[in-house]
């Protein structure tokens, strides 16, 4: 399957303020094919649910798209009106957030809220539409289906509710999945069944996900591609394997060497020194080079950039020092 679904190009994304426009993302470009997942990684501020919200159109005010494009299925949607959007939203894209409460009405009953959802979308009539939600709690392992369509959320555990919002993802059949931080809140075990549902549905659905999250070992597990951001910017992408093996940016090898039980023939965990800069405060050329020990003059000096699969890194594009 070769059919791309998102495809996000030089996507730049600015906050202005009395101090000045900040840059939260900076020409960041990836694409996602139908049955694949990709997986956007990095630290806290690198800027991966900033790009989840562009592409839902979600982003908060002042925040603004200034720049790039991106396209849904060949279909540019990053200049559509807030209404137009609205069909977008839930049609065409579904979204899972890292809290189900968020999604979920307290007030309601979790068979109502898929009905409402289902019929919002689509023509299908209530008994329909409630057959559907039906079919979608089964499909997405619910037990007993038939008596939790009249439960309400509280009434579910943790996983069994962030699969009830997966299932609200999925009544219009989107074709393209935004999963923002969705394991997070949970514990490993549950965690492992929910990333195996997205993988499945991507095979049966061919549906295409964007998986966000700081968590390399889910990464390592369920993505087909990896996308590693840095304080705004893309710095490598590729093939899960190969990134999460064979690193290229001094970034992601860091990354990698956090994972413990990733590499058996490592004693002892790395650990990247410093932190994520400050929107008013990205150093010059390469974002990371004041965390990087291998840093050289070109890197303090000019940004490289990436515009398919590789690392933004001078050492790895030119593989000597910089």
């Amino acid at each position: 399957m070769t059919d791309t679904v998102l495809d996000v190009r030089d996507l730049r994304v600015e906050f202005p303020t009395r101090r000045g426009v900040l840059t939260a993302l900076d020409g960041v470009s990836l694409s996602i094919r139908r049955g694949e997942i990709l997986g956007v990684v990095g630290e806290s501020g690198a800027g991966k649910s900033m790009t989840g919200m562009a592409i839902l159109g979600l982003l908060e005010p002042p925040g603004r798209i200034a720049g790039g494009e991106i396209h849904l299925s060949g279909d540019r949607i990053d200049t559509l009106s807030e209404s137009e959007m609205e069909q977008v939203r839930g049609r065409r894209i579904g979204a899972i957030f890292q809290d189900p409460l968020t999604s979920l009405n307290p007030l309601f009953r979790v068979g109502d809220q898929l009905i409402e959802t289902i019929r919002l979308h689509t023509d299908l009539t209530r008994d329909q539409a409630g057959q559907r939600a039906l079919g979608l709690l089964r499909e997405v392992g619910i037990p007993a289906p038939e008596d939790r369509m009249n439960s309400f959320p509280h009434q579910f555990s943790g996983g069994m509710r962030q699969r009830v919002v997966i299932a609200l993802a999925l009544c219009a059949e989107p074709e393209l999945i935004v999963a923002d931080e969705p394991t997070t809140a949970l514990d490993v075990s549950i965690q492992a069944q929910i990333t195996a549902l997205l993988r499945q549905l991507c095979t049966e659905r061919g549906t295409a996900v964007m998986l966000v999250t700081h968590d390399m070992g889910v990464i390592a597990e369920t993505a087909d591609r990896v996308a590693v951001m840095y304080a705004g910017r893309l710095v490598e992408t590729g093939p899960v394997d190969d990134v999460v093996r064979r690193p290229q940016h001094p970034y992601t090898a860091g990354l990698m060497g956090s994972i413990p039980g990733l590499r058996s023939d490592v004693e002892e965990l790395s650990m990247i020194p410093g932190s994520m800069p400050r929107l008013d405060a990205i150093p010059p050329g390469c974002a990371f080079n004041p965390r990087c020990d291998k840093a050289g003059p070109r890197c303090r000096r000019e940004a490289p950039r990436i515009t398919g699969e590789g690392a933004a890194c001078w050492l790895a594009m030119e593989g000597s020092t910089a």
